[in-house]
């Protein structure tokens, strides 16, 4: 059974309907790690050696996030600079996360077909995430095919709430024991894993 870690950064989860909901249903998969960044360092000091420790500990990482300006939230650049050490993360004798898969979950307001070459953004969301891609290269991880909500400032009630049961599903599948994970760097989204035989190893 894969064990997943979700390193969740939201600099105003207050305000957040999507990511609120999103952490109700992840609190309630069993064996699924939670790490919240802005709660654990508001002062963004991050414990570097806690951090590794826990990539350690887990076959899957994902950095969970609203789609902010193309990118992520200080936060997880902080992250990133800090604990992918040199030594550890990659070069010649950083082979810690060999073999681990690493993706992204993302919420972004605007609706898929503007994240297109010739949509408002002129950009895929597979092209913005290329520095997470050439990190999980870089670490000698598997990149996963990113879990992404579209359009989530016009959806009311109903439609996050089915988001977040979309995204549980997603979850439980990659933990099932006879899940391979083998096919995910393949997908175009991981949300596509659901289409996925329930055993296919």
């Amino acid at each position: 059974m894969a064990r997943v870690l979700i390193n969740f950064a939201h600099p105003a989860l207050e305000k957040s309907r999507v990511h609120a909901q999103l952490l109700r249903i992840i609190k309630n998969i069993p064996g699924i790690t939670l790490n919240d960044l802005y709660e654990q360092y508001p002062d963004l000091d991050i414990d570097v050696a806690r951090e590794q420790k826990l990539l350690e500990q887990h076959d899957i990482i994902f950095m969970q996030h609203p789609f902010y300006w193309y990118s992520a939230p200080a936060m997880v650049k902080q992250w990133l600079d800090l604990v992918l050490e040199h030594g550890w993360a990659y070069g010649h004798t950083g082979k810690a996360l060999q073999g681990k898969y690493f993706g992204n979950i993302i919420s972004a307001g605007g609706a898929e077909h503007s994240y297109q070459p010739d949509g408002h953004h002129g950009h895929t969301v597979h092209e913005f995430l290329l520095p997470f891609l050439q990190t999980a290269k870089l670490c000698n991880m598997h990149y996963v095919a990113p879990f992404v909500l579209y359009g989530v400032h016009r959806e009311d009630t109903s439609d996050i709430k089915e988001d977040a049961a979309q995204l549980g599903q997603v979850l439980e599948r990659l933990r099932g024991e006879k899940f391979d994970l083998t096919p995910l760097p393949g997908l175009n989204y991981l949300n596509q894993i659901l289409q996925l035989p329930a055993q296919t190893r």
